[in-house]
């Protein structure tokens, strides 16, 4: 069992000054660190995209889950890089859409646990998981 503080706080959490790192976030959610981009909205509940992101997850052989709370919409992975196979960390939190019933958005943090810079892997990443999930 995992406990909350496995998970990031993503009101909270500071971000580092080198550029191996990759956020997303709905605008205003986050005070203490600035997104790289605003978190498209997606067309369902949040459960069910909580479902659709474990799902995808658990289909790829190159990312593990390390936790999960499907009550607070909380997942945490890891991710391995298809060259040097080093291992990067992502945190997603499953958010519903006050205004409107029936939507959700999240917030993703990808980040390289080794180097400076990640030339772009985790950006790529996190991208590609929302693009995927706009898929009907």
């Amino acid at each position: 069992m995992f406990l909350m503080t496995d998970f990031i706080d993503f009101q909270t959490f500071k971000r580092p000054s080198k550029p191996n790192n990759w956020l997303v976030a709905p605008d205003g959610f986050i005070d203490a660190a600035s997104p790289d981009e605003s978190s498209p909205v997606y067309d369902r509940t949040p459960d069910a995209l909580f479902k659709d992101v474990m799902e995808m997850i658990a289909a790829r052989s190159d990312w593990k889950i390390k936790a999960s709370d499907p009550s607070t919409g909380r997942i945490s992975f890891i991710a391995v890089t298809k060259l040097l196979r080093f291992k990067d960390d992502v945190d997603i939190l499953v958010l519903p859409v006050e205004a409107h019933d029936g939507q959700s958005t999240l917030a993703v943090y990808s980040r390289s646990r080794v180097g400076y810079s990640d030339l772009g892997t985790n950006g790529k990443r996190v991208n590609a998981l929302l693009s995927a999930l706009a898929m009907p």
